[in-house]
């Protein structure tokens, strides 16, 4: 049986957070570049979290892996900008992957079929080790 996704209904939100507001940590290995994301990915983060991994994608080898283990929710702006993201790692010869993402941001990206476009695995390490899964 599957579960129904919540998603919460949009409220009084505050200004668009500046980047620098945005936890969005990057470690840098050889060949490649984790993201960890942490909070909403949601309209109001929006606009951050494009200029942060534009940012990443610059400074990235050949994959770029996106932890969703802290992402509490997410909403169709923020897989929307996933989707360009990933549109534009493609355009620079760099593989997009998502890593961990938690109940709500697995069943939305099932219900969108966007585990199809953007692979997803349990971890950074399954990542290296095995075929993707779809959340």
């Amino acid at each position: 049986m599957t579960a129904p996704i919540t998603i919460p209904a949009p409220a009084a939100r505050s200004p668009v957070r500046a980047p620098d507001e945005v936890r969005m940590p990057a470690r840098q290995r050889p060949g490649h570049t984790i993201v960890a994301l942490s909070g909403a990915l949601d309209g109001a983060s929006a606009p951050a979290l494009r200029a942060h991994l534009i940012g990443a994608l610059r400074r990235s080898g050949r994959l770029l892996i996106l932890d969703l283990g802290e992402v509490a929710s997410a909403d169709a702006a923020g897989l929307a900008v996933l989707v360009g993201i990933r549109r534009r790692a493609a355009a620079l010869g760099i593989t997009l992957r998502l890593v961990a993402p938690g109940p709500q941001v697995a069943a939305l990206l099932r219900v969108t079929a966007l585990g199809r476009a953007l692979p997803v695995y349990p971890d950074p390490d399954s990542l290296l080790e095995a075929p993707a899964r779809r959340p």
